[in-house]
C-alpha cells in the first residue's frame, strides 16, 4: 500500500447517518461533536437558552428552555418555540434509519391545560417555496398534563369512521387516527401516558390500517414523574416501510411499522429532529430542562439502559 493512502482514506468526512453525536451540556456553549444549535427567528424569540448546573441528570450541567407569552395573538396560529435543531449538514437522509436519545425533565408549574405542548419531534425537510405545512412523523406531545405520542403520515381512507369528538374503538390490528384528508395527513395515536383516558383522545375518532403498533404493556412516564431518558429508532417510510421503536427509561413502549411519513412533492431528502418546548400561543411560562442527547447508527450507544431489539 502506498505512503498516505490509508490516511487518506482514513480522513474523508463520515455519511451523516453514520455520525455519533453526543452533548452532555456540561459546557457554557454546545458542544462541537453534539452537532445542535439554537434556531433564530420570530417564533423562536419567545424562548431562551441556558446551560446551567443546577438541574442535571449526569455530568455537570444541563439544558434550560423556556418559552414565555410572545405571540400577538393567541388566535392568530403564532407559536412560541425554545426548540434546539440539528445542524443542517448532519441530517439523515428520509430513508435511513437512526437512534436518538435524549433525557427531559418538566419544571413546576406542569400546563395541565387543553392545549397544543410539543417537547420533541422529528420532522422531513421541506424544499423552499413547497406547498403545504407537514406535521412532525413522529412527536412527542402533552395535553391535559398527560404525554402521549402521535405518528403522521399522507392520508390513506380509513377502515372505520366515527361521530366528530367521539373517540375511536378500534379493534384488533387497528389503530386511533385524525383524519386530515384537506391537507393529504392523518395524525395517528401510538402511545400514552397512564393517566391517559378515551376521551382525552377524542380528536382520534377513526381506525386505521396504515400502521401496526405493537404495545410493549409499558406507557409512557408521567410528566411529573422526575427526569425522562428516551430512546428512539426512527426510518420514515411513507410507502408501508416506515419502523419507529420508542423507548422510555430503558423500556420498550411502542414498536409502530407501516405508513410513516410523507411523499410529497416539494418535500427535502433528509430527516431532522429537533426538541424542546413548543406550544401554540399562551399566557404562562414554561420551562423544561434538556441532557444526554446523542444520536448513533447503532442503539447500543443510545439505548444505555435498556435491551436493544436489533
Amino acid at each position: 500500500m502506498l505512503p498516505g493512502v490509508a490516511g487518506a482514506q482514513s480522513s474523508q468526512p463520515q455519511p451523516p447517518a453514520e455520525r455519533k453525536l453526543v452533548d452532555g451540556f456540561d459546557g457554557k456553549d454546545f458542544a462541537p461533536e453534539g452537532g445542535l444549535y439554537y434556531r433564530e427567528n420570530f417564533e423562536q424569540s419567545a424562548g431562551s437558552v441556558e446551560f446551567q448546573s443546577l438541574v442535571k441528570r449526569t455530568g455537570t450541567g444541563g439544558l434550560k428552555l423556556s418559552v414565555v407569552p410572545h405571540c400577538p395573538s393567541l388566535n392568530d396560529g403564532c407559536s412560541e418555540r425554545a426548540e434546539i435543531w440539528e445542524k443542517t449538514e448532519l441530517r439523515v437522509p428520509y430513508d435511513e434509519g437512526v437512534w436518538y436519545g435524549f433525557a427531559v425533565k418538566f419544571d413546576d408549574p406542569i400546563p395541565n391545560g387543553d392545549h397544543r405542548y410539543l417537547i420533541a419531534q422529528w420532522k422531513r425537510e421541506i424544499d423552499p417555496g413547497a406547498d403545504g405545512d407537514f406535521s412532525p412523523f413522529l412527536a412527542l406531545r402533552m395535553d391535559l398534563g398527560k404525554l402521549f405520542a402521535t405518528v403522521e403520515t399522507n392520508y390513506l381512507p380509513p377502515a372505520s369512521t366515527g361521530p366528530d369528538n367521539v373517540p375511536a374503538r378500534c379493534g384488533a390490528g387497528e389503530t386511533p387516527v385524525w383524519l386530515r384528508p384537506d391537507v393529504n395527513q392523518m395524525r395517528i395515536l401510538v402511545a400514552a401516558d397512564s393517566n391517559w383516558e378515551p376521551e382525552d383522545g377524542s380528536l382520534f375518532n377513526s381506525c386505521t390500517t396504515a400502521v401496526r403498533v405493537t404495545n410493549h404493556g409499558n406507557p409512557l412516564p408521567h410528566p411529573d414523574s422526575g427526569w425522562i431518558d428516551f430512546a428512539v429508532y426512527t426510518k420514515p417510510g411513507p410507502d408501508g416501510t416506515g419502523h419507529i421503536e420508542l423507548y422510555a427509561n430503558g423500556k420498550p413502549i411502542v414498536t409502530v411499522k407501516g405508513h410513516i411519513g410523507h411523499a410529497d412533492k416539494g418535500l427535502g431528502e433528509n430527516q431532522y429532529f429537533k426538541f424542546g418546548p413548543y406550544r401554540a400561543a399562551d399566557t404562562t411560562d414554561w420551562t423544561l430542562y434538556y441532557d444526554d442527547f446523542r444520536r448513533s447508527p447503532f442503539c447500543t450507544d443510545v439505548l444505555t439502559n435498556g435491551t436493544c431489539p436489533f
